[in-house]
């Protein structure tokens, strides 16, 4: 269960009458109360909440789902800024229509996540929206493992949540690639070749010199982390998945907090900086880590 102060509340909706009844509902409730009010939604969403609430949505703190929560690795950070001293209330709509099938698993440890990146919050509740008519069965069937509250019509306590839900997300496998087009064991001495090899890759697929130089630079401190901290070598692997290059990076090392990347890095404590990095410049971050089959990074530039 959440802990006292928290909820986390999956608001479920089929039409535009329901998404507005659940977004504008759930933020009035929040000005009603004197709370701080804060919206992630697309543009469409924004748009609507805003001629659902008048002036009134003068109010609330609007962030651009679609630029912040294309990587849902940024969506924590992003409320936790938004967390005021006096009570809040967050309105979210990471899964939408057109998202890839990665993007959308990122999204279920995203959801699970939030459990245990808030657990201690003091006064917090959050709402997230999630289509129903138009969602794949992979995220919908999710909602309630990582929802203590689904309101679906009715609003009801989930009999499967489970608090230790992202534990299992991030040790699960990750899908095979479909094909594979470099793939390199590395070491400490390999670094420069490598930064060459996946610079030269993003050109060839056609990705803009400063986005290719964001995935090299993700990649560098990557492939750094995998020889400090996972055995001293690994092995990077590059494909193509439509319009996006993958980067991947596998080594021995365990990494225990599946929070990894999702908290913004202190000046006084090292470590820690490079999956927050690699967050901040790529598309998307997929970790898994295992105790007994290591780690995987995979990063994500489109085109």
């Amino acid at each position: 269960m959440s802990a006292p102060g928290f909820a986390h509340e999956a608001l479920v909706y089929r039409d535009e009458p329901g998404y507005l009844d659940a977004v504008a509902g759930f933020a009035r409730e929040g000005l009603q109360a004197g709370e701080a009010v804060f919206a992630v939604l697309p543009p469409r969403g924004t748009a609507a909440l805003r001629e659902a609430l008048g002036s009134a949505a003068d109010e609330i703190t609007f962030v651009d789902a679609g630029e912040v929560g294309r990587n849902p690795a940024r969506l924590i950070p992003t409320i936790r800024a938004n967390v005021a001293d006096r009570p809040a209330r967050g309105v979210a709509e990471p899964a939408w229509t057109g998202r890839g099938e990665a993007e959308y698993a990122e999204v279920i440890l995203h959801e699970a996540l939030i459990n245990l990146a808030f657990e201690e919050a003091r006064a917090l509740r959050l709402g997230c929206l999630f289509d129903a008519a138009a969602l794949p069965g992979s995220v919908l069937d999710a909602v309630a493992h990582t929802h203590p509250v689904v309101v679906d019509g009715a609003r009801a306590v989930s009999p499967v949540f489970d608090h230790g839900y992202a534990h299992h997300r991030f040790a699960a496998d990750l899908p095979a690639p479909a094909a594979v087009s470099d793939m390199v064991h590395f070491c400490l001495d390999d670094l420069p070749e490598l930064r060459d090899l996946v610079g030269v890759r993003a050109k060839q697929f056609g990705i803009a010199r400063a986005r290719a130089l964001d995935l090299t630079l993700a990649t560098n401190e990557m492939v750094t982390n995998s020889i400090c901290h996972g055995g001293e070598r690994g092995t990077l692997r590059l494909w193509t998945d439509t319009d996006t290059l993958v980067c991947e990076i596998t080594d021995s090392g365990y990494i225990a907090n599946p929070l990894v990347g999702r908290i913004a890095p202190l000046p006084s404590i090292q470590g820690g900086r490079g999956v927050w990095l690699a967050n901040q410049l790529c598309d998307l971050v997929t970790i898994r880590s295992r105790e007994t089959q290591g780690t995987t990074v995979r990063l994500h530039v489109r085109r």
